[in-house]
């Protein structure tokens, strides 16, 4: 289609442009319907006034951007309209190559959208696209954190034309949650252009804050007196399982009807139930392989503990920087979700469950309380969380929690706890500044014992310098039986530092990576170091313009451990009692993704517990935009160790076909040398409008026949079948 005219961003200007000023702009209220179609052309658009224009975050911190952005919006009693026209002087060159639901945007161009309905600068809904047509939304919580597990019923669709791309957002009032009197609300916008490396945003345009700190956002008025109808929202589905068993060669059907429903007691206040609810449609997690004493932690991906789990998040639990730069391995959760309905890897079934969440002020409340049904040998059991947090000052808060519930067994467990927080974005004027401290205690029926976990962290999380320090003992009596803990009877200490200079116009390079980071582990009972690690990142780990990188080269890693007791690292391979003492190097590059075929690559190489070890990790991903993405990686670990040789291995393959944003074909293959099982996922969802899906999975698995290693033998087989439908009143 021909391009787009739209009157100037310069037609209104809505407040201050300065890199790091909050801006304020007014929504314009509307009586008729919007088309959603990508194409700005309503005469209502015409009619309102664009809120200013973006500033550039970077390259060029403060500066105009290289191309102009104009950002509309409309409100009618039922929906928040949101246009943008993305004018691009190159649009053959515009990066749109995914469009599955929640894809990963970070290489791409794309829009994205915070809204704070509250205004407390603390929480958000997030939504973003890129021109491509990609559905991607989240919650925004603890002031930068993403998860984009949660859906809601909204609509997006975009176009590219002759003069750049452009976006019509509609997001429902029904699918939020705001005070109903607040005629203010938070509100960011950024856009980015990916062979650019250039990112603008509408407010708190500064480098050392990052777009999901929603309390940087500006606000947009003229947002009261709107409502949610009668708040009651219910989404019915029925499910259908057929499996076949290969080793007696039995097929079973299963079905059964369910029902979601939701309830605004007030726009702040909302009750949700499921009934005999049904997880048939969940995505199967990665393979991982532990080389190490830590245990194993997969994510959470089934939709109803996934919906407002912000309200219960916990301060300082996972602690650690991005990638493989030295994690601290000293997670304390006192409520993961994934200790309900599932046992041993197996679904327990769910007869009903009930969340209650929601905020008065600067309270908020999330109640939980979810009734598994008894299998086999394990019982019916009843678990319920509750968590309050006090909000106080811009960005810091005060809370409790309280856990009830012991999966597996006939006793049951409690686990109590508070956490303060306090975090500052405007520490020496512009800098961010959070410290965290918290406590636990867990109570087992059966045991009268008593266990704690506690601990502080200090951060400084800024653009060019980052500075940590942490302190946590986990008690060997501490089990939180809703919750997750990495190793108990161990005292961890934390230290850290990066700068990361960008240099003007040397060698392409974007921004360079330096820094050190300390680990220790003490054991409790006796004091004794339990382990040690030292991290150096050298100069060479740069990230270019062009979007190749070197992530390390040569970084040294030297870490001691001890042995207190015999250590199986692979079957047969058993460790024993002792003290070591490790160097380890590490050459990590990759390339751009907006690339057809990209790629990264890893070695690490040197001692390695008793002996000496490779780490080879790649990936490859083959991709025809927007719709088709082959990807394929490998992790082996290789070790020579005096009690035994072995290999680590993990091999995985993706393909995905994305015909719209609205119809999703996937298949994921796994396989790893520690279980010797061959596993297949095949996954479509087809959302037939916003809010009904259609889900067709097909799980099935090989195991390795250890008496013919070239042979794989069958495992059982299972398709699944859901339909789900919502209903907003």
């Amino acid at each position: 289609m021909s391009g787009l005219t739209i009157p100037s961003a310069a037609a209104q200007d809505a407040g201050p442009t300065s890199a790091g000023a909050a801006r304020s702009a007014p929504v314009t209220p509307i009586t008729s319907a919007i088309s959603v179609d990508g194409i700005l052309d309503e005469p209502e658009w015409q009619r309102a006034g664009s809120i200013g224009p973006l500033i550039q975050r970077e390259p060029a911190t403060g500066a105009a951007p290289s191309e102009d952005t104009e950002v509309r919006l409309l409100r009618n009693e039922d929906y928040l309209f949101i246009g943008v026209v993305a004018y691009d002087s190159e649009p053959e060159r515009i990066v749109g190559s995914v469009m599955t639901r929640d894809a990963n945007l970070r290489n791409e161009d794309r829009i994205e959208i915070i809204l704070d309905t509250y205004g407390d600068g603390r929480n958000a809904y997030y939504f973003a696209t890129n021109p491509a047509g990609a559905i991607v939304d989240g919650l925004v919580s603890g002031d930068g954190q993403l998860d984009t597990n949660w859906d809601a019923v909204w609509e997006v669709r975009t176009r590219i034309t002759d003069t750049g791309w452009s976006a019509e957002f509609a997001i429902p009032f029904k699918s939020l949650s705001f005070p109903s009197l607040r005629s203010v609300w938070g509100f960011n916008v950024s856009r980015t252009i990916h062979r650019k490396f250039e990112e603008s945003r509408w407010s708190g345009a500064r480098l050392q804050t990052q777009f999901l700190q929603v309390s940087e956002a500006g606000r947009i008025t003229n947002m009261a007196g709107l409502t949610q109808g009668l708040g009651l929202a219910v989404r019915p589905f029925a499910g259908g399982h057929w499996a076949h068993e290969s080793a007696g060669g039995n097929h079973s059907f299963s079905g059964k009807p369910g029902v979601d429903l939701s309830y605004n007691f007030t726009p702040s206040l909302k009750l949700s139930t499921t009934v005999n609810t049904d997880f048939g449609e969940t995505e199967v997690d990665d393979r991982q392989i532990s080389l190490d004493r830590h245990s194993l932690l997969f994510p959470e991906k089934r939709l109803f503990f996934l919906q407002d789990s912000w309200v219960f998040n916990f301060s300082n639990t996972y602690f650690g920087p991005p990638g493989w730069q030295a994690p601290a391995r000293a997670e304390v959760i006192p409520y993961f979700s994934r200790r309900i309905g599932l046992f041993a890897g197996d679904e327990v079934p769910i007869d009903y469950g009930l969340r209650l969440t929601g905020r008065h002020q600067n309270t908020e409340l999330g109640l939980l309380n979810v009734r598994t049904r008894g299998l086999s040998d394990l019982p019916a059991d009843n678990f319920f969380v509750g968590r309050v947090r006090q909000n106080f000052l811009s960005q810091s808060h005060a809370g409790a929690i309280f856990t009830r519930g012991n999966p597996g067994v006939s006793t049951s467990s409690s686990t109590v706890g508070a956490d303060v927080r306090l975090a500052t974005s405007t520490f020496l004027g512009n800098r961010n500044l959070v410290f965290n401290t918290f406590g636990l205690g867990s109570l087992d029926d059966g045991d009268p014992g008593t266990g704690f976990s506690y601990g502080a962290s200090l951060e400084y999380p800024n653009e060019v310098v980052q500075m940590e320090l942490m302190w946590r003992d986990i008690q060997e009596d501490f089990d939180p039986a809703l919750g997750f803990v990495s190793r108990g009877n161990v005292r961890v200490w934390r230290a850290g530092a990066m700068y990361n200079p960008r240099p003007r116009d040397f060698l392409g390079i974007q921004q360079m990576f330096h820094g050190v980071f300390y680990n220790q582990h003490t054991r409790l009972d006796t004091g004794q170091t339990e382990s040690q690690r030292l991290l150096l990142i050298l100069p060479l780990d740069w990230h270019f313009r062009s979007g190749d990188a070197i992530h390390s080269f040569f970084s040294p890693d030297l870490r001691r451990e001890r042995l207190f007791s015999p250590f199986e690292i692979s079957p047969g391979v058993v460790l024993p009692v002792g003290d070591y003492r490790n160097t380890r190097w590490r050459i990590n590059a990759a390339t751009a993704t907006r690339r057809q075929i990209s790629g990264q690559a890893s070695w690490a190489f040197g001692s390695f517990w008793s002996g000496r070890a490779h780490e080879v990790q790649a990936n490859a991903t083959f991709k025809v935009p927007p719709r088709f993405t082959l990807g394929y990686s490998v992790n082996q670990t290789f070790a020579n160790l005096p009690e035994g040789n072995f290999i680590a291995r993990i091999f995985s393959s993706r393909l995905d076909y994305t015909p719209s944003p609205l119809l999703a074909f996937s298949s994921l293959l796994q396989y790893d040398n520690r279980s010797e099982i061959l596993g297949w996922q095949s996954r479509v969802r087809w959302t037939l409008q916003p809010g009904n899906d259609l889900f067709l999975v097909f799980n099935r698995g090989w195991i390795r026949d250890l008496d013919d290693l070239d042979r794989l033998t069958p495992r059982d087989s299972r398709v699944s079948a859901k339909l789900q439908y919502t209903l907003q009143f």
